[in-house]
């Protein structure tokens, strides 16, 4: 794994999503939008943002 750390944002409601998109959000540690975490990134990790791309942003540090 690596010991890099990832912001992960939330920019799109997740109205009209599917169950396993809202259930990966909720997962992440996100609800809204604007809402934002960081973690450590690891291939898991990059596998959810996967699912739900088009409603998060991504950003290194």
């Amino acid at each position: 794994m690596s010991d890099k750390t990832i912001r992960i944002i939330q920019v799109r409601s997740v109205i009209g999503c599917t169950k396993k998109q809202k259930a990966t959000i909720k997962a992440l540690g996100l609800g809204r939008p604007n809402y934002q975490v960081e973690k450590q990134d690891n291939p898991c990790l990059r596998g959810q943002i996967r699912v739900v791309q088009h409603l998060v942003k991504v950003e290194e540090l």
